[in-house]
């Protein structure tokens, strides 16, 4: 215990010693984090605290692994397994600090997780299998890599994610580090301990300078490198115990990270955003919206992990369909949540997902008409068969009406006009558009107006415009748009 101890104080301490010199540096040289409309502070801060949490933690535990007694004899047996972890993490950590300097892609720090994860995997940490209480133990096989990998990316995501707001990220993942600590000395893991107790004391040392209203942020190197750890930590209790309780007392205490991720995800994807793209959507967001100040979402949101946390240690005393049945009620009230929030409404979802499906299924139609069109269009060799096919077209794509007036050098002027049956008692909306005729040989500018139903949405309009324009522009020969063609017409 009195190791346990010196490694809570010594990385507590040890970050509240080297949080005030990074800021101090970070100012100086200019790394700092500049407001702007997605962010919720009004003035540059410090964004590298990831560093002080960084190196309070790796200093305890480096130096707690080659102590003489129980838990350096511990760190020898499985020195495959904690030397991968934590040089993933340095990893980890590495490149999220470059990306904080110099801004990575997306990609990058995506490639560099499951680079990360793989290490992991490799050094014999998986998620094998799990014993669902006394009833039967899932042997997940084949898949046992990209489940591994899939859970330390989703919970390092998911902690990034929620690294919007003074000291919500580090105070909800500190919540977490006591849950795995708590979780490791009750099934006989004294080194795993050791490392949740030194991230727990860098982050209660951090806090101090990351609270509302904060002086630091822990940026994407600390971010990254917390989720990181508690991923691949959750993963190497539970490759030891093969117990269902290890990741799903993790997955409570991040059960606010982990959804937000979810819907996150979701979210994006039926707004069709770019997966990586930050957005003003996330859950502490929602609570900024309904006029609580930063603060207020904070002690909230670290209460709700509190009690979702508390409930679910009570699956460490029970047994069988009592530990499942507390699981899924806690994740039952977090889903109750972000419901009352006006997060996960499953109502939007599927409204969102039939308009996405019949606007991807529409576009796919029109896109049809357009190649089919492109084939026939290219034969034609008078101006009369030309306009009867772009005529053609335009009906297949709900137009209601197409219209060209050519001018030509003696100052006479002819009108072609194309209108679908019943367009005027249709009442439908409509976009009027002008597309140019670039290829022709007359003497004044050349234009095709067109109008075009909305049907189920701008969006649908618009991708028929632009695959009618492109076949205006695309097929337009100059050899048929000629005076003396038309004059003959």
């Amino acid at each position: 215990m009195k190791t346990y101890l010196f490694v809570y104080l010594g990385s507590t301490i040890l970050a509240a010693i080297i949080t005030p010199l990074i800021i101090f540096i970070a100012r100086r040289i200019g790394i700092v984090d500049v407001p702007d409309a997605r962010k919720v502070h009004f003035k540059p801060i410090p964004r590298v605290g990831g560093i002080a949490i960084f190196i309070s933690m790796m200093t305890l535990v480096i130096f707690v692994l080659f102590l003489d007694n129980t838990i350096g004899d511990k760190f020898r047996d499985i020195q495959l397994k904690v030397t991968a972890l934590l040089s993933a993490a340095a990893f980890v950590f590495l490149i999220g600090l470059i990306d904080d300097i110099h801004a990575f892609s997306g990609k990058i720090k995506f490639l560099t997780l499951i680079i990360a994860s793989l290490v992991i995997c490799a050094s014999g940490s998986r998620i094998d299998s799990i014993s669902i209480a006394t009833w039967f133990e899932l042997d997940f096989g084949l898949v046992a890599w990209p489940l591994t990998i899939l859970w330390i990316i989703g919970i390092t995501v998911g902690v990034n994610f929620i690294d919007g707001l003074d000291g919500l990220a580090a105070g909800i993942s500190a919540i977490a580090c006591a849950v795995i600590a708590i979780f490791a000395f009750n099934s006989g893991q004294p080194l795993m301990v050791v490392i949740m107790l030194a991230l727990l004391g860098s982050l209660s040392g951090f806090l101090f300078f990351n609270f509302n209203p904060a002086k630091i942020f822990m940026g994407d190197c600390g971010s990254m490198f917390l989720g990181f750890v508690l991923g691949s930590a959750s993963v190497m209790c539970v490759a030891k115990t093969k117990t269902f309780v290890g990741l799903a007392l993790l997955a409570l205490a991040l059960g606010l990270p982990i959804f937000d991720t979810f819907f996150t995800v979701l979210r994006r994807y039926l707004n069709r955003r770019r997966i990586l793209h930050s957005d003003y959507g996330h859950v502490h967001h929602k609570l900024l919206d309904m006029g609580l100040n930063q603060r207020h979402v904070v002690i909230i949101m670290y209460v709700l992990t509190a009690i979702a946390t508390g409930l679910g240690m009570f699956m460490m005393i029970t047994r069988d369909a009592g530990t499942v049945a507390i699981f899924f009620c806690v994740l039952l009230l977090l889903v109750l949540l972000f419901r009352l929030i006006g997060i996960g409404q499953l109502q939007k979802i599927i409204t969102r997902l039939k308009s996405n499906m019949a606007i991807s299924h529409e576009g796919r139609m029109y896109i049809g008409i357009f190649e089919d069109a492109q084939l026939g269009i290219r034969k034609v060799t008078s101006f009369k068969d030309w306009w009867q096919a772009i005529s053609t077209v335009a009906q297949k794509m709900d137009f209601l009406e197409l219209s060209l007036t050519v001018t030509i050098s003696d100052g006479s002027s002819r009108d072609f006009v194309w209108r679908k049956d019943g367009t005027e008692k249709d009442q439908q909306e409509t976009v009027t558009v002008r597309i140019p005729i670039g290829k022709h040989r007359l003497a004044l500018p050349l234009n095709i107006e067109a109008k075009i139903s909305i049907n189920s949405s701008l969006e649908s309009a618009g991708q028929r415009m632009m695959l009618f324009g492109r076949l205006i522009d695309e097929y337009c020969s100059a050899g048929i748009l000629t005076e003396n063609l038309l004059s003959n017409c």
